[in-house]
């Protein structure tokens, strides 16, 4: 072993790989040990040792079997060092650490239980989805945080008593049955939104993180396959649909470190598939004609994705259905996005009335609309003031960029 340090390329290797699969190495360790806090503890021991060895020896072959294979051994040691728990030590120390959990119900994906275990009832809902969001992303808690648009400091005090509640409480990591996939669904809809949120623009990380937009997607089939049984649930098609609409912008979201905003995108290089599987579920959603927030979001987007160039944006319906979105789901993100509509059909003036009404002056996003509202007014001091504080409020690089060149378009 070596203190040699790891070089940048190494080092954003090494991040990468460890936010990739902290998911589905935490599911497992806690599948196997029955407790979160050795599951993340030895995990986090494994990362210091891969930080130690790797650079010296490089990457292994298969470098997530590495993590898994050296959190299992931190974790039974943890377990060997504690007397109270010789028992539970050697009735783990028989399970192979790569057996798969026994399929007796209907979720059988260690981090799809992991997600119905965090969404327990017992615990507050808010404390649901930042656990999950902690353990199956591996997010930071100032991630959560710019999620929830919240502070760091109460965001840790859920998580916190999240973990305490489900020990004390002695919450099973257990397969559900079909009767908690319906008690916990809307929760669970819930996690997968926010994390393929955090995928769609990181709050930290330099651009996209498409491991996660991937992961959710990914997940949210396997819950339409679960709640299949309980008879349709448009939700789930919803926001199914809303993620593939999403994601199948993502070739043409990034140009060099920059974000592309969609009046701006190549529309040649989204995902054709992506999108007709995305419209398909919008119009199986409305057949059913029980409209939810998530259906709601993915006909805005399916009518986004439906114009062939971004002047043919049929921006009236589009209002129509935030319209509708905020009698679902009356939020100021939400007023803001439909002012952002407005502002396509009755102007900058009228639409920056409805922004400059809000309560949302720690937002980015509240501010680089008014910046933007702002230069089509002509207003170009407020503009470049109104930039540099949506620069300032977001820590995702990709976007710092894309809104300094609009600033310095100005200076222009």
């Amino acid at each position: 072993m070596t203190d040699t340090p790891l070089g940048p390329e190494l080092s954003l290797q090494v991040s990468e790989i460890f936010r990739a699969e902290h998911g589905r190495i935490i599911s497992g360790l806690i599948r196997r040990f029955g407790d979160i806090d050795i599951a993340e503890e030895a995990l986090g021991e494994a990362l210091v040792v891969a930080l130690a060895k790797w650079p010296a020896d490089g990457l292994p072959p298969n470098p997530a079997g590495w993590l898994t294979t050296t959190a299992t051994n931190k974790a039974l040691d943890r377990l060997r060092r504690s007397k109270v728990r010789d028992e539970k030590y050697a009735e783990v120390a028989m399970i192979p650490p790569d057996e798969p959990p026994e399929p007796t119900g209907p979720v059988v994906d260690d981090r799809l239980r992991l997600i119905f275990t965090c969404c327990h009832p017992a615990l507050a809902e808010e404390a649901r989805v930042a656990l999950t969001l902690r353990l199956l992303g591996g997010l930071t808690v100032t991630e959560i945080a710019s999620a929830f648009l919240s502070s760091e400091a109460a965001i840790g005090q859920r998580i916190t008593r999240a973990k305490a509640k489900i020990k004390q409480a002695r919450i099973p990591y257990r397969v559900p049955d079909h009767a908690d996939v319906a008690a916990r669904l809307d929760t669970v809809l819930a996690v997968l939104y926010l994390v393929f949120n955090e995928g769609y623009l990181s709050s930290s990380a330099p651009g996209l993180r498409e491991d996660l937009c991937e992961e959710a997607i990914r997940l949210t089939r396997q819950v339409r396959a679960v709640a299949g049984p309980l008879g349709p649930q448009p939700e789930v098609d919803g926001l199914l649909a809303l993620m593939l609409l999403l994601d199948a912008r993502r070739p043409a979201r990034v140009a060099g470190e920059s974000l592309v905003m969609l009046p701006d995108q190549d529309r040649s290089l989204w995902d054709a598939a992506m999108i007709d599987e995305g419209h398909a579920l919008v119009r199986a959603c409305l057949a059913l004609n029980r409209p939810g927030p998530y259906q709601v979001q993915a006909a805005i987007n399916a009518v986004h994705t439906d114009a062939l160039d971004a002047s043919m944006t049929d921006w009236s319906q589009i209002v129509q259905l935030y319209d509708q979105l905020m009698v679902l789901t009356p939020s100021p993100v939400v007023a803001l996005n439909r002012a952002v509509a407005v502002a396509e059909l009755d102007g900058p003036q009228v639409a920056l009335a409805l922004v400059d009404a809000l309560d949302l002056t720690s937002y980015h996003s509240w501010h680089a609309t008014r910046a933007d509202l702002l230069r089509r007014l002509g207003r170009y001091d407020e503009s470049r003031a109104a930039y540099a504080a949506a620069i300032a409020a977001t820590d995702n690089a990709a976007e710092a960029a894309w809104l300094t060149t609009r600033m310095a378009e100005l200076r222009g």
